[in-house]
This record gives C-alpha cells, sequence and structure tokens, in this order.
C-alpha cells in the first residue's frame, strides 16, 4: 500500500501523514507481529534516529482512537498494536493465547459456524442497541500445545 493511500485516509479524516505518522504505519505494515510501542521506537529510531518515544505513543494514541490500528492486551501488562485491516497483510483474524508463556496465535481459518455466529451475533447486538459495529476482536486464552507437556 502507497503512501499516498495513507495520506489520502489521514486527510479524510482530518489529520496530516507526519514523518512519525508514516514511520508507525511502515512498520506496521511490514510485520506479521502485535508489536508494542517499545518494539516499534526500537525499529523507528533505525529509520529516523531523532524519532521520539513519546511521540510513538502519541501516534499509537492517535491511530487507536481513529480506528488505524488495534490495541491488544494479551496479559502482558503492555499494550500490542496491529494495523486494522491491513491489506498488504493477513485478513481479519481472531488470537488464541498461552497464559504461560504469552504466545499469541493468529487464525483465521474460520469455520464455516463461526462465521454464521459471529455474523448472527453482530446482527442482533447492532439491533438489540443500535450500535454499527466496524470491527470486533476476539481473545481465546489457555495453554498452547508447548506449555500443556510442562502442565
Amino acid at each position: 500500500m502507497k503512501d499516498s493511500f495513507w495520506q489520502e485516509h489521514l486527510c479524510y479524516l482530518g489529520f496530516r501523514l507526519t514523518v512519525p505518522r508514516k514511520i508507525v504505519i511502515n512498520i506496521l505494515k511490514e510485520t506479521e507481529k502485535h508489536l508494542s510501542a517499545e518494539d516499534i521506537y526500537v525499529k523507528a529510531l533505525k529509520i529516523n534516529p531523532s524519532i521520539g518515544l513519546t511521540s510513538i505513543y502519541r501516534t499509537l494514541l492517535l491511530f487507536t482512537k481513529i480506528n488505524v490500528v488495534q490495541k491488544h492486551d494479551f496479559g502482558e501488562k503492555k499494550a500490542r498494536y496491529e494495523l486494522i485491516n491491513n491489506p498488504l497483510k493477513k485478513e481479519h483474524h481472531h488470537h488464541l493465547i498461552c497464559t504461560r508463556c504469552k504466545t499469541v496465535i493468529d487464525y483465521a481459518d474460520f469455520m464455516k459456524e463461526e462465521v454464521e455466529l459471529m455474523t448472527k451475533t453482530e446482527n442482533k447486538l447492532s439491533k438489540k442497541y443500535h450500535f454499527k459495529i466496524i470491527y470486533h476482536t476476539v481473545h481465546f486464552y489457555g495453554l498452547c500445545v508447548k506449555c500443556q507437556k510442562l502442565a
């Protein structure tokens, strides 16, 4: 996805594509991982040594507020981020989170029944609360295969 897309998208929302914003978007669109602000900062320093951690936090706060990024809490006492509907990477997905080793598994190979249930749930919630659902997240917590062997 070219910078012009992000520039137009942010402009449409009333914001400019500043250097820190461009750097954060580029870092997030090039990774499959769920990065913390500190992870993004370390990568950003390699691109622009004058960037500050505060700029990264401010950018992530704004991007979360305007639905450019999704903020996750996987139980490790720090937020992790990923682009919402990143067209260069994976499609909509859910998370399996190991409560012991904190491994996060993304999965998008939904069963037909899962899709039907989520669609039905979204439709009923939208109708019941007069609420337009834009996206959703689902996290399942448990033990990964490796940690099950240790239990």
